[in-house]
């Protein structure tokens, strides 16, 4: 097989892909995974608190060592006003870092929840409790969160979901493959054990146990599974505010409402046979059942908050979920906390130092190229009949980039924090957030609200809204590198940025019109057309295998299997177009521009992940595994194929009659 030239041309201060991490004895066109970056992974075993490896995560890591410095800083200081960013970042730190007070404290802080909740003696006691464990994030056995509504997007609604359960999702209550039956055994003896640290005998405790997994169950039942969750139709039940009274007459919604702060307004219910389910616990389920499911469910939340026996007893849990052999440090614990509960606070410090001027300008000139490649990618489909193709480009026109962080931060104003509770500041800091949330109902959607955190590195599509995300946190190298290439950037956070776009006509996306609404905007054969394309995607997915006998759901991993599939492709014609009127890069270790461009994808998306996180990702993630997720995409794109001369019939190189194609 015949790679570029061994002649590598200046690029000025400029650098290309990362030489050291290939596995030189791999093909690309076998297994493009283990050739990218396959001795960086052999080199770099995944850390012991890890439950996935690669340059990308090592990268989300090393931010969380930003944020710490920060935080640092920040919590050095005891003389910040009072209700500051600095102050509330700070101190939220400093008593999330406080380990020997916390350990003092014991299960103390959490009590006098529990006594309530024990203290609960009729339906209207029970119903106030739900609405306090509401009001400060705990979401049981329902929850309400405010967001668009899906026929009007320029308004925001109040929207009732299923939540309630202690497993990752319903299937894990009843599906018999071992992997989740283990799972229940041990989830028994964690609640258990769990209920015995806050001071339960341990008869009693597990007895509680008990009661909670099967109250669980029920809910379980009367849950869509995870495949149902990404339609979108599925989800979409709006109703008038006195229609909640038909589903759950026993529950006294106006009471609830009036105690949240929320108007009573039209609404959503995403799952309506819940409701029901949670009507008929109400009419049913003895008063000490509901005590114990809910004194469980704020245990769960405060574990990590509470003494090391909590925190120890809540990582042998979930690492039978996720493989990692030790729990993070606690720094890292704390700065991730601090980041999730007031993350526009030290946001603002982080982009000051880690988001300067000139990587924003650079991102919004990539993520130009790549809109502008899915306006060409569109005009040229020959599957989509004209009427169709100027409502695709109707909608890309509508697209909303957002890059950094917020114009406007939140002011936290209200939230108090010491650095006495660790527990209390989190209640502090989620209750505000929770009311904050629910301020927007009933008024016009804010447009100016992040769904993440500055310093989070990640990105998200948001179809309601029809605008791609990318927090400051991703924007660093080596997805983003204002030091590399166009080549090395384009194949790494350009095929981000591809994706996300991507997301706006995927299975989901492709729901959505212009304006953001569930609207069909599809001619009837375009539809037909569409949905064979995304079935190509499902089939191919569905023979990746993890284990024997355990492969991909090809229909829950379809969005972002299509999202990285047409990312890559628009990102590559992006990174062409970024080209125009300056000539091609230079060959740089001895790869073409078109080969940096792909193997930049490899060793940014290349994760080594364990075997326990792969089996709970096929089970609940609509994420392939990283493997597929460079091998599956780039298997399809003739680009790729020419750019490593690989052959007809190479295991890289689908066979023209199964090659996926949508966008």
């Amino acid at each position: 097989m015949l790679l570029a030239a061994a002649t590598t041309a200046s690029a000025g201060t400029l650098h290309g892909i990362q030489p050291d991490d290939l596995n030189r004895n791999g093909d690309p066109c076998v297994d493009f995974y283990d050739y990218a970056n396959g001795a960086w992974r052999k080199q770099n075993p995944i850390p012991a608190y890890m439950d996935r490896w690669s340059r990308r995560w090592q990268s989300g890591e090393v931010n969380k060592e930003h944020v710490r410095d920060i935080l640092t800083e920040l919590s050095a200081r005891s003389d910040w006003p009072q209700g500051s960013a600095g102050q509330l970042a700070g101190d939220f730190y400093a008593a999330c870092m406080d380990e020997s007070r916390i350990d003092a404290l014991g299960s103390q802080p959490v009590q006098p929840w529990l006594a309530d909740i024990a203290a609960v003696h009729d339906q209207a006691s029970l119903q106030r409790m739900i609405g306090r464990l509401h009001d400060v994030g705990i979401a049981v056995p329902f929850g309400l969160y405010a967001g668009e509504d899906q026929h009007e997007p320029s308004r925001t609604i109040a929207h009732l979901y299923a939540a309630g359960l202690g497993l990752p999702d319903r299937d894990y209550y009843f599906k018999p493959e071992p992997r989740f039956a283990d799972a229940r055994t041990q989830y028994l003896a964690h609640v258990a054990k769990m209920f015995e640290l806050a001071g339960t005998p341990a008869a009693e405790a597990k007895a509680k146990a008990q009661t909670v997994f099967d109250f669980e169950k029920r809910l379980a039942q009367a849950s869509l599974d995870n495949v149902q969750l990404r339609d979108p139709k599925q989800q979409d039940h709006p109703m008038a505010f006195t229609g909640l009274a038909k589903l759950s007459p026993s529950f006294d919604w106006a009471a609830y409402f009036s105690a949240a702060g929320v108007p009573r307004v039209d609404l959503n219910v995403t799952q309506p046979a819940f409701l029901q389910q949670f009507e008929k616990e109400l009419a049913t389920t003895p008063l000490p059942q509901w005590q114990a499911y809910l004194q469980w469910h704020v245990l769960n939340t405060a574990a990590d908050s509470l003494s090391t026996p909590f925190v120890e007893q809540n990582f042998a849990f979930n690492r039978t979920l996720t493989g990692a052999t030790e729990i993070k440090p606690r720094w890292k614990r704390c700065a991730e906390l601090t980041d999730a509960q007031l993350g526009e606070a030290l946001g603002q410090k982080y982009v000051e130092k880690y988001f300067p001027p000139a990587a924003k300008a650079r991102m919004q000139d990539m993520v130009k190229n790549i809109l502008l490649a899915m306006d060409d990618t569109i005009r040229e489909l020959d599957w989509m009949d004209e009427a169709t193709k100027q409502k695709a480009l109707e909608k890309r026109a509508t697209f909303v980039p957002k890059l950094g962080y917020p114009d406007k931060f939140k002011d936290y104003k209200g939230v108090v924090v010491s650095r006495d509770s660790a527990w209390n500041n989190l209640v502090a800091a989620s209750r505000w957030n929770v009311a904050d949330a629910r301020r927007q109902v009933g008024k016009p959607t804010d447009r100016s609200r992040w769904g993440m955190t500055p310093p989070t590195s990640n990105a998200y599509y948001n179809p309601l809204q029809n605008e791609i995300v990318f927090p400051a946190g991703i924007l660093q190298a080596p997805a983003f590198d204002l030091n590399a290439t166009d080549a090395v950037n384009y194949g790494a956070i350009g095929v981000v940025i591809g994706h996300e776009i991507s997301h706006g006509f995927d299975d989901q996306g492709a729901q959505f019109d212009a304006q953001g609404r569930l609207a069909n905007w599809w001619t009837p054969e375009d539809g037909k057309q569409f949905a064979a394309k995304g079935q190509c995607v499902v089939d191919q997915f569905e023979g990746y295998f993890i284990e024997p006998g355990v492969h991909h759901n090809g229909k829950l991993v379809l969005g972002e299997s299509i999202g990285d599939l047409a990312g890559a492709k628009l990102a590559y014609r992006g990174y062409l177009k970024s080209r125009e009127g300056k000539g091609p890069e230079p060959t740089l270790d001895g790869f073409t521009p078109e080969q940096q461009f792909f193997i930049a994808w490899g060793q940014w998306r290349g994760d080594e992940t364990r075997i326990e996180t792969q089996r709970s990702m096929i089970q609940g993630d609509p994420h392939p595994i990283a493997k597929y997720r460079v091998n599956g995409p780039l298997s399809n794109l003739p680009a790729f194929q020419q750019a490593f001369q690989c052959k007809a019939g190479a295991p890289m190189v689908r066979a023209e009659k199964d090659r996926c194609e949508v966008w």
